[in-house]
């Protein structure tokens, strides 16, 4: 019961969403905004609010902020290794690189966490230790693999682009990502005490924002599920969904347990390793010239098994006492 009280309420808001778009509620545009407007308001207000609201230097844990940020850094190249080496399909590897190591921690991780716990918890410490890798990193593989053909060769688009441009695109997106931009507002604002100071007026504006991430995201999400998508394509798609909800935690759970992470910590690892991959990865795959239809796909793919696989994690977690 404390699985499915984990999990069930989250994923029934994704089941409204997808209902309320049957029903002729919602439609494609309204889906379009949503997401634009969750990643370049709602979520950058969510995570300056969090991150701002907490004392950084007070409440910062370097060790566990520091396990986010390797563990995200070897699922990255690892799977990125892999795929270079083992996915015939040239064209389609910095769509499965990021797609099988990003997830939505940011948003479908305050959603858990507050959940379970009723406040964001150790939210804010394993956003900071992962999320701004995710955003540099999906930059980073989508720029250098993008516009390719099955080959590995660039199309006619993406033809005299050599490293140092792909370098000066890649550092160009990272600066204006709205995600990461509202990271480092949120620690520039921890640092300085913004909620120590700042009007009601102000901080109340923030919170109404940022309110809206969580639910908005999950209706969102639901309301943009398209069952057809899924089986685009199946192989490659399972196998990134099947790395994104299986492998990860399985290879670095142990490790969380090895050194002593329990309760809000370790459901916020979880969360980093075994939630679904964001849907903000679609819009960045089309953006940058790569798959965005396998992207589509897992997006799909793990936000409905994920509804499977994140229950079981938390049931194991929770039978181990680490919960």
């Amino acid at each position: 019961m404390f699985s499915i009280n984990a999990t069930m309420p989250v994923f029934l808001v994704m089941v409204a969403g997808y209902f309320l778009r049957c029903i002729g509620i919602f439609n494609e545009e309204f889906i379009k905004a949503a997401n634009k407007f969750n990643f370049t308001v709602t979520l950058p207000a969510l995570l300056f609010q969090d991150l701002a609201g907490t004392d950084i230097q007070k409440d910062f844990d370097g060790r566990y902020v520091l396990f986010c940020a390797v563990v995200t850094s070897l699922c990255f190249w690892g799977i990125w290794i892999f795929s270079r080496i083992f996915l015939r399909d040239k064209s389609v590897v910095g769509a499965f690189v990021q797609a099988s190591f990003r997830g939505s921690a940011a948003v479908l991780g305050l959603a858990f966490i507050q959940n379970i716990y009723g406040e964001s918890g150790m939210a804010p410490l394993m956003i900071l230790g992962a999320v701004p890798f995710y955003n540099i990193y999906s930059v980073i593989v989508l720029t250098f693999e993008g516009g390719k053909t099955e080959d590995g060769k660039r199309t006619v688009e993406g033809q005299g682009e050599d490293f140092s441009q792909n370098l000066i695109r890649a550092l160009k997106n990272m600066i204006t990502n709205p995600i990461l931009i509202g990271i480092a507002a949120g620690l520039l604002g921890s640092l300085l005490h913004f909620y120590d100071y700042a009007p009601v007026l102000v901080t109340k504006t923030i919170s109404n924002f940022a309110v809206m991430a969580s639910p908005l995201a999950l209706i969102a999400i639901g309301a943009g599920f398209e069952g057809r998508k899924a089986v685009a394509k199946g192989k490659t798609a399972l196998a990134a969904s099947v790395i994104k909800l299986i492998v990860q935690p399985l290879l670095f759970l142990p490790a969380a347990v090895f050194l002593g992470f329990r309760n809000q910590e370790m459901i916020a690892i979880l969360i980093m390793l075994a939630s679904p991959t964001t849907p903000s990865c679609y819009i960045m795959a089309k953006n940058m010239k790569n798959d965005g239809v396998l992207t589509s796909s897992v997006v799909v793919l793990t936000t409905l098994l994920s509804s499977i696989t994140l229950t079981a994690w938390i049931y194991l977690l929770k039978m181990g006492n680490y919960l």
